[in-house]
Protein backbone atom coordinates (compact mmCIF):
# COMPACT_ATOMS: atom_id res chain seq x y z
CA UNK A 1 0.00 0.00 0.00
CA UNK A 2 2.72 2.10 0.87
CA UNK A 3 4.37 1.33 -2.30
CA UNK A 4 1.24 2.59 -4.33
CA UNK A 5 1.47 6.03 -2.49
CA UNK A 6 4.55 6.47 -3.35
CA UNK A 7 4.71 5.95 -6.99
CA UNK A 8 0.92 8.31 -6.87
CA UNK A 9 3.13 10.59 -5.87
CA UNK A 10 5.74 10.35 -8.47
CA UNK A 11 3.18 10.53 -11.39
CA UNK A 12 2.13 14.08 -9.29
CA UNK A 13 5.39 15.13 -8.86
CA UNK A 14 6.71 14.49 -12.66
CA UNK A 15 3.43 16.52 -13.87
CA UNK A 16 4.10 20.36 -14.47
CA UNK A 17 1.08 23.50 -14.74
CA UNK A 18 3.79 25.99 -16.08
CA UNK A 19 6.62 25.20 -15.19
CA UNK A 20 5.54 24.39 -11.35
CA UNK A 21 5.58 21.24 -9.88
CA UNK A 22 1.99 20.29 -8.10
CA UNK A 23 0.72 18.44 -5.01
CA UNK A 24 4.24 18.96 -2.84
CA UNK A 25 3.94 17.74 0.92
CA UNK A 26 5.03 20.56 3.36
CA UNK A 27 8.10 18.29 4.38
CA UNK A 28 10.57 15.57 2.93
CA UNK A 29 10.56 11.86 3.84
CA UNK A 30 12.65 10.77 6.64
CA UNK A 31 16.11 10.10 5.52
CA UNK A 32 16.01 12.22 2.35
CA UNK A 33 18.78 14.84 1.87
CA UNK A 34 20.74 16.57 -0.61
CA UNK A 35 24.72 16.89 -0.28
CA UNK A 36 26.45 19.48 -2.41
CA UNK A 37 28.33 18.47 -5.16
CA UNK A 38 30.96 20.82 -7.59
CA UNK A 39 30.58 19.94 -11.19
CA UNK A 40 33.62 18.36 -13.11
CA UNK A 41 34.50 18.71 -16.31
CA UNK A 42 33.38 16.43 -18.79
CA UNK A 43 36.32 13.92 -20.23
CA UNK A 44 37.09 12.20 -23.27
CA UNK A 45 35.82 8.42 -23.06
CA UNK A 46 39.44 7.58 -24.72
CA UNK A 47 41.72 9.24 -22.60
CA UNK A 48 40.50 11.25 -19.81
CA UNK A 49 41.04 14.44 -21.58
CA UNK A 50 38.83 16.99 -22.67
CA UNK A 51 36.33 15.71 -25.27
CA UNK A 52 36.81 16.07 -29.06
CA UNK A 53 33.80 17.90 -30.50
CA UNK A 54 32.66 18.06 -34.05
CA UNK A 55 30.55 21.16 -34.28
CA UNK A 56 28.98 21.47 -38.02
CA UNK A 57 26.96 25.08 -38.57
CA UNK A 58 26.99 27.22 -41.44
CA UNK A 59 26.08 30.23 -40.06
CA UNK A 60 29.34 32.38 -38.52
CA UNK A 61 27.39 34.15 -35.78
CA UNK A 62 26.37 30.86 -34.03
CA UNK A 63 28.92 29.22 -34.78
CA UNK A 64 31.56 31.93 -33.20
CA UNK A 65 29.08 31.54 -30.19
CA UNK A 66 28.72 27.40 -30.09
CA UNK A 67 32.52 27.46 -30.38
CA UNK A 68 33.28 29.60 -27.27
CA UNK A 69 30.77 28.00 -25.23
CA UNK A 70 31.49 24.67 -26.09
CA UNK A 71 35.61 25.38 -25.71
CA UNK A 72 34.53 26.83 -21.81
CA UNK A 73 33.73 23.08 -20.60
CA UNK A 74 36.65 22.67 -21.49
CA UNK A 75 36.64 20.66 -24.95
CA UNK A 76 38.24 20.81 -28.28
CA UNK A 77 36.14 21.88 -30.94
CA UNK A 78 36.41 21.39 -34.55
CA UNK A 79 34.02 23.39 -36.92
CA UNK A 80 32.80 22.32 -40.06
CA UNK A 81 30.25 24.94 -42.68
CA UNK A 82 28.77 21.75 -44.42
CA UNK A 83 28.56 18.38 -44.49
CA UNK A 84 31.50 17.71 -47.17
CA UNK A 85 33.61 19.42 -44.45
CA UNK A 86 32.12 17.34 -41.40
CA UNK A 87 32.65 14.07 -43.10
CA UNK A 88 36.64 15.26 -44.14
CA UNK A 89 37.30 15.98 -40.58
CA UNK A 90 39.12 13.91 -38.06
CA UNK A 91 37.38 10.79 -36.92
CA UNK A 92 37.80 10.46 -33.53
CA UNK A 93 35.24 12.51 -31.54
CA UNK A 94 33.59 11.63 -28.66
CA UNK A 95 30.27 13.60 -29.75
CA UNK A 96 28.69 15.76 -32.99
CA UNK A 97 26.49 18.64 -32.87
CA UNK A 98 24.67 18.74 -36.24
CA UNK A 99 22.71 21.50 -37.40
CA UNK A 100 20.05 19.87 -38.76
CA UNK A 101 19.71 22.54 -42.09
CA UNK A 102 23.21 22.43 -43.95
CA UNK A 103 23.56 24.15 -47.36
CA UNK A 104 24.81 20.94 -49.02
CA UNK A 105 21.96 18.97 -47.36
CA UNK A 106 19.97 17.71 -44.11
CA UNK A 107 21.68 17.43 -40.58
CA UNK A 108 20.08 13.95 -41.30
CA UNK A 109 21.26 12.89 -44.22
CA UNK A 110 25.17 13.95 -43.02
CA UNK A 111 24.08 11.47 -39.67
CA UNK A 112 24.10 8.29 -41.46
CA UNK A 113 26.76 8.97 -43.47
CA UNK A 114 29.04 9.41 -39.98
CA UNK A 115 27.32 6.57 -38.67
CA UNK A 116 28.36 4.06 -41.66
CA UNK A 117 31.79 5.22 -40.93
CA UNK A 118 32.05 6.02 -36.82
CA UNK A 119 29.00 4.18 -34.71
CA UNK A 120 30.27 5.42 -31.26
CA UNK A 121 29.69 9.03 -30.98
CA UNK A 122 26.56 10.70 -29.83
CA UNK A 123 24.94 13.53 -32.03
CA UNK A 124 22.95 16.27 -30.86
CA UNK A 125 20.73 18.35 -33.37
CA UNK A 126 20.33 21.93 -33.06
CA UNK A 127 17.19 24.05 -35.17
CA UNK A 128 15.95 27.30 -34.92
CA UNK A 129 12.53 25.08 -35.57
CA UNK A 130 11.11 24.82 -32.45
CA UNK A 131 8.12 22.26 -33.97
CA UNK A 132 7.19 19.20 -31.92
CA UNK A 133 7.28 17.68 -35.60
CA UNK A 134 11.21 18.53 -36.27
CA UNK A 135 12.43 17.14 -32.63
CA UNK A 136 10.54 14.02 -33.38
CA UNK A 137 12.23 13.73 -37.05
CA UNK A 138 15.33 14.29 -35.86
CA UNK A 139 14.77 11.69 -32.71
CA UNK A 140 13.82 9.24 -35.70
CA UNK A 141 16.59 9.80 -37.80
CA UNK A 142 18.97 8.99 -34.58
CA UNK A 143 20.07 12.09 -32.99
CA UNK A 144 19.96 11.65 -29.05
CA UNK A 145 18.47 14.81 -28.14
CA UNK A 146 17.66 18.46 -29.94
CA UNK A 147 18.87 21.86 -28.60
CA UNK A 148 15.90 24.66 -30.17
CA UNK A 149 18.28 27.91 -31.48
CA UNK A 150 18.70 30.70 -29.90
CA UNK A 151 20.26 29.08 -26.89
CA UNK A 152 22.27 30.34 -23.87
CA UNK A 153 25.64 29.21 -22.85
CA UNK A 154 24.50 27.36 -19.92
CA UNK A 155 21.71 25.29 -21.87
CA UNK A 156 24.39 24.24 -24.11
CA UNK A 157 26.85 23.14 -22.13
CA UNK A 158 24.31 21.19 -20.14
CA UNK A 159 23.05 19.50 -23.29
CA UNK A 160 26.43 18.40 -24.35
CA UNK A 161 27.57 17.38 -20.85
CA UNK A 162 24.37 15.13 -20.40
CA UNK A 163 25.23 13.75 -23.55
CA UNK A 164 28.92 12.93 -23.12
CA UNK A 165 27.96 11.17 -19.57
CA UNK A 166 29.86 11.85 -16.78
CA UNK A 167 30.45 8.52 -16.19
CA UNK A 168 33.46 8.61 -18.69
CA UNK A 169 35.36 9.82 -15.37
CA UNK A 170 35.18 7.64 -12.50
CA UNK A 171 35.51 9.86 -9.92
CA UNK A 172 32.46 11.91 -11.58
CA UNK A 173 29.85 10.54 -9.29
CA UNK A 174 25.84 9.78 -9.74
CA UNK A 175 24.10 12.56 -8.64
CA UNK A 176 24.24 16.54 -9.29
CA UNK A 177 22.63 18.28 -7.20
CA UNK A 178 23.12 21.75 -8.33
CA UNK A 179 21.18 20.52 -11.50
CA UNK A 180 18.47 19.15 -8.87
CA UNK A 181 18.14 22.03 -7.14
CA UNK A 182 18.09 24.60 -10.31
CA UNK A 183 15.79 22.19 -11.61
CA UNK A 184 13.21 23.06 -8.95
CA UNK A 185 14.04 26.87 -8.41
CA UNK A 186 16.42 26.29 -5.50
CA UNK A 187 14.11 24.53 -2.93
CA UNK A 188 15.76 21.46 -1.33
CA UNK A 189 13.02 19.64 0.49
CA UNK A 190 11.52 19.57 -2.72
CA UNK A 191 14.61 17.69 -4.45
CA UNK A 192 15.23 15.43 -1.69
CA UNK A 193 11.64 14.37 -2.22
CA UNK A 194 11.92 13.65 -5.60
CA UNK A 195 14.91 12.19 -5.49
CA UNK A 196 13.39 9.38 -3.26
CA UNK A 197 10.37 8.91 -5.56
CA UNK A 198 12.65 8.80 -8.27
CA UNK A 199 14.39 5.55 -6.31
CA UNK A 200 11.23 4.39 -5.58
CA UNK A 201 10.00 3.93 -9.28
CA UNK A 202 13.66 3.19 -10.78
CA UNK A 203 13.26 -0.92 -10.15
CA UNK A 204 10.41 -0.37 -12.65
CA UNK A 205 11.62 1.82 -15.20
CA UNK A 206 14.39 -0.82 -15.03
CA UNK A 207 12.84 -3.76 -15.88
CA UNK A 208 11.05 -2.14 -18.50
CA UNK A 209 13.71 -0.89 -20.51
CA UNK A 210 15.69 -3.92 -19.78
CA UNK A 211 12.82 -6.51 -21.02
CA UNK A 212 12.16 -4.35 -24.60
CA UNK A 213 15.83 -4.37 -24.96
CA UNK A 214 16.10 -8.33 -24.60
CA UNK A 215 12.83 -8.87 -26.96
CA UNK A 216 14.40 -6.34 -29.49
CA UNK A 217 11.58 -3.91 -29.20
CA UNK A 218 13.38 -0.42 -29.64
CA UNK A 219 10.82 1.65 -30.51
CA UNK A 220 8.86 0.80 -26.76
CA UNK A 221 12.62 0.83 -25.42
CA UNK A 222 13.21 4.49 -26.39
CA UNK A 223 9.82 5.63 -24.77
CA UNK A 224 10.92 4.67 -21.94
CA UNK A 225 14.46 5.64 -21.99
CA UNK A 226 13.11 8.95 -23.13
CA UNK A 227 11.22 9.28 -20.12
CA UNK A 228 14.02 8.63 -18.02
CA UNK A 229 16.06 11.04 -19.61
CA UNK A 230 13.29 13.92 -17.99
CA UNK A 231 13.21 12.05 -14.63
CA UNK A 232 16.98 12.03 -13.89
CA UNK A 233 17.00 15.64 -15.22
CA UNK A 234 14.49 16.53 -12.53
CA UNK A 235 16.16 14.49 -9.92
CA UNK A 236 19.79 15.03 -10.69
CA UNK A 237 20.97 11.63 -11.70
CA UNK A 238 23.40 12.63 -13.71
CA UNK A 239 25.33 9.28 -14.38
CA UNK A 240 22.28 7.92 -15.71
CA UNK A 241 20.77 10.16 -17.18
CA UNK A 242 23.49 10.42 -19.47
CA UNK A 243 23.44 7.05 -20.38
CA UNK A 244 19.68 6.93 -21.07
CA UNK A 245 20.29 9.65 -23.65
CA UNK A 246 23.02 7.61 -25.24
CA UNK A 247 21.20 4.37 -24.91
CA UNK A 248 18.73 6.29 -27.01
CA UNK A 249 20.58 7.45 -29.87
CA UNK A 250 21.66 3.72 -29.90
CA UNK A 251 19.18 1.00 -28.95
CA UNK A 252 20.63 -1.72 -29.54
CA UNK A 253 24.29 -0.85 -28.30
CA UNK A 254 25.12 -3.76 -25.75
CA UNK A 255 27.89 -1.78 -24.05
CA UNK A 256 25.03 0.71 -23.01
CA UNK A 257 22.75 -1.23 -21.98
CA UNK A 258 25.64 -3.10 -19.25
CA UNK A 259 26.49 0.91 -18.29
CA UNK A 260 22.56 1.35 -17.60
CA UNK A 261 22.37 -2.12 -15.33
CA UNK A 262 25.79 -0.87 -13.37
CA UNK A 263 24.17 2.54 -13.26
CA UNK A 264 20.86 1.18 -11.97
CA UNK A 265 22.71 -1.24 -9.55
CA UNK A 266 24.72 1.65 -7.79
CA UNK A 267 21.84 4.13 -7.16
CA UNK A 268 19.37 1.23 -6.15
CA UNK A 269 22.07 -0.38 -3.60
CA UNK A 270 22.00 3.34 -2.02
CA UNK A 271 18.91 3.90 -2.21
CA UNK A 272 16.93 4.88 1.34
CA UNK A 273 13.63 2.85 1.63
Amino acid sequence: MRGERVRATWRQAACFCGGRIVAWPTSPPAGAKMEETRRKPPMSANSGTPPRLLLVEDDPISAAFMHAALAALPAEVELAADGAQALAALPSFDLWLIDANLPDGSGSVLLQHLRARHAHPVALAHTADATPGMRSTLLQAGFADVLVKPMGVQALQQAVRAALGDTHSDDAGDWDDAAALAALGGHREHAALLRQLFLAELPATRTACLASFERNDEEALRAHLHRLQASCGFAGARALGGIALRWHASPGNTAERDAFIAATDRLLANRQD
